[in-house]
């Protein structure tokens, strides 16, 4: 009976010391006044970390965004309330839904937050298809916290204390069942109800269309209901009378007798003996000139090789669709001809779109008797590339994984360093060297030396470039992760100049095409190009998507001013120089030079190098509209043109 009474006595005390330590608990029906503010907070916590201290902007965020568009805001605040209530009827625990709906909206938020940095695009929805490269890529660039990160964690953390109060509902397993599926239901019925049907979103929500503008799409709506919008463009809707009949009537429009676009070229002053001359198509990671940073000097010259040629060969400005990101885009406008413009914002056509034979200028090259091949130095499965290079036509694809003992360089974010472009340049040649004599060949060569991110400590100090000067404003770490780009352009112009000199020597007719494929972010974001005056904060400032273009041949020399081109219009351009065939679509976009020379990321490069963001006129819209529907028929639709394609092994 003691033993008894002691044991009854200490329990009581237990449950006295377990009593004396609970919170106090708020009654149960606080939860449902407590779901719809956390759904706020979190909300403005992940916004916080989207656009860091824009957030406190009065009319810049909480008018012109929040207040302007605040049906937008409100049902992305109603599919939060509900995602917290289904985290909250499945766990039963108010501080472990506060937890989950965070993580659900925050980490997006972060990903935004470092696309946006890094590429100058928000998270959409597509990006899942590419998760594994983009996750590789984004490690090697490294991560940083800010402020505002450190911020919202604090008020996260306040919002979770608070929801200890909260007190837990004695539920059955019924109403268990209930609470979990009810929200449930709710969150399908936002996603499937509202955000992916159109009318609602354009005359409820008031949401117009920014494909073109993803970073300004997400402040405007806020990332839930930019996010879920974005996802009514991942089905390309094809050209309006899409059919057979309409794609001959724009074929019908196409002239077979164009003349040569550029006086100087060799299809206008040359003996046009040449018709299958060898193609080199080379690509160079993140390529443009840094000695045109107006106030910056280096030790030595960035692209001497460049200029020595610059008498004897094709130069002018490629219009890319990227920055910070997107070489696989770029390639693809140059193999295809096909614009992005057309295509939802930050796709990546060889991994969504690109998964059967596609015409391209390899296929067709193919037809004519060329041998082709392809040349990466990274691993094949990036991007698809091993499936997309044999869709588009290449006979063979070398790869990182196929290369012995290759030389690299920049080992400090790259495990091993990246293959140099030096290396590039003995790929090609040896591809040359190792071709069928009695066929030409077409070779896309993509190189990768110059890959972000940037430190000064990818080189030695005797190796890399040194900025001797900069203007006011450019940080010390811009400064140093400058040189370590320079240091990678005057390699590109080292690799241009081993290549011109080897095929002079060589007696087959060779063309040399090489093009930068996008400008990155340096150092401290845009400080280089503000700082500098040679652009703007701007990520599409026409200024950071113009990069070099240089066409040379071993047996035309004369210099040709290109101007400004876009990078789907530099496999014309190349044609149209030489007098080479090519298919009928790549006949249209040669009279495209008419009406314009780019049309990419909203900008439209006018024929005499102006800059235009108004309204296309009705012949420049008929042009697009003609464009839109040959690109629709090879890339979407049944081939009515009847380009010609080839089916590749990709087992082999």
């Amino acid at each position: 009976m003691e033993t008894l009474a002691k044991s009854k006595a200490g329990a009581k005390a237990s449950a006295g010391i377990r009593t004396g330590i609970r919170l106090p608990q708020l009654p149960s029906w606080c939860n449902w006044l407590f779901a719809p503010l956390a759904a706020a907070v979190i909300t403005l916590c992940a916004t916080w970390i989207q656009l860091e201290e824009q957030i406190f902007t009065y009319r810049f965020f909480w008018v012109e965004s929040l207040w302007w568009h605040r049906a937008a805001w409100f049902a992305g605040w109603v599919f939060l309330t509900l995602v917290y209530l289904f985290f909250l009827g499945l766990t039963n625990r108010p501080p472990v839904a506060v937890t989950l709906t965070s993580i659900f909206l925050c980490v997006p938020a972060l990903i935004c937050y470092y696309k946006l940095q890094l590429r100058g695009e928000p998270f959409l929805p597509w990006d899942f298809a590419q998760a594994g490269e983009a996750f590789d890529v984004v490690g090697k660039a490294g991560l940083w916290v800010t402020k505002s990160m450190c911020g919202a964690a604090a008020v996260l953390v306040a919002l979770l204390l608070l929801s200890c109060f909260l007190a837990r509902p004695r539920l059955t397993w019924k109403r268990w069942l209930a609470r979990t599926l009810l929200p449930l239901a709710g969150v399908f019925a936002m996603v499937f109800g509202v955000f992916l049907q159109e009318h609602v979103t354009k005359d409820i929500l008031y949401i117009s269309p920014d494909a073109w503008m993803q970073d300004r799409y997400y402040r405007n709506y806020g990332l839930v209901t930019a996010f879920f919008t974005n996802m009514q463009v991942m089905q390309v809707q094809g050209p309006e009378g899409y059919s057979q009949e309409a794609v001959q009537q724009v074929l019908n429009g196409v002239g077979k007798d164009n003349q040569p676009y550029f006086a100087a070229s060799y299809a206008a002053q040359g003996d046009n003996a040449v018709q299958t001359p060898t193609v080199i198509y080379i690509q160079a990671e993140a390529f443009w000139d840094p000695s045109e940073l107006p106030g910056v000097t280096f030790d030595q010259p960035i692209t001497p090789n460049i200029q020595r040629t610059k008498n004897e060969m094709a130069f002018g400005k490629c219009y890319s669709p990227r920055f910070g990101g997107g070489t696989c885009d770029v390639e693809c406008e140059a193999l295809t001809g096909f614009s992005m413009e057309y295509l939802p914002s930050s796709c990546k056509p060889y991994v969504e779109y690109i998964h059967s034979p596609t015409a391209s200028i390899a296929s067709f090259r193919k037809t004519q008797g060329y041998q082709t091949k392809a040349i990466h130095g990274y691993y094949a499965k990036y991007w698809n590339r091993e499936n997309a290079y044999a869709d588009l036509g290449f006979d063979d694809f070398i790869s990182l994984e196929d290369m012995d003992n290759p030389e690299r360089k920049r080992p400090c974010d790259w495990e091993g360093g990246l293959v140099t472009e030096d290396e590039m340049a003995r790929q090609i040649i040896d591809a040359f060297e190792g071709k069928d004599p009695n066929a030409p060949l077409f070779l896309h060569a993509v190189t990768i030396q110059n890959h972000l991110a940037y430190t000064p400590d990818n080189y030695p100090d005797d190796e890399r470039v040194h900025v001797t000067s900069a203007p006011e404003g450019v940080t010390e770490y811009t400064t140093g992760c400058l040189e370590d780009f320079a240091t990678g352009a005057r390699d590109t112009d080292a690799m241009w100049g081993t290549l011109t000199d080897y095929f002079d020597t060589v007696e087959e007719p060779v063309i040399l095409v090489l093009w930068g494929d996008h400008y990155n972010a340096i150092g401290n974001g845009m400080n280089v190009y503000s700082a500098t005056g040679y652009g703007s904060e701007d990520m599409n400032d026409p200024r950071v998507h113009e990069t070099p273009l240089l066409i040379w041949s071993n047996y035309w020399k004369q210099p040709v001013d290109l101007g400004t081109v876009a990078a789907y219009q530099i496999t014309t351009i190349t044609n149209d120089l030489y007098g080479l065939e090519q298919t009928p679509y790549f006949d249209l976009l040669r009279q495209e030079f008419e009406q314009y020379r780019a049309k990419s990321v909203g900008t439209t490069v006018e024929p005499d190098g102006t800059y235009s963001w108004d309204a296309m006129t009705p012949e420049q819209q008929e042009m697009y509209d003609a464009h839109w529907m040959l690109q629709y028929d090879l890339l979407f639709g049944k081939n009515y043109q009847g380009a010609p394609v080839v089916q590749q092994d990709k087992t082999a």
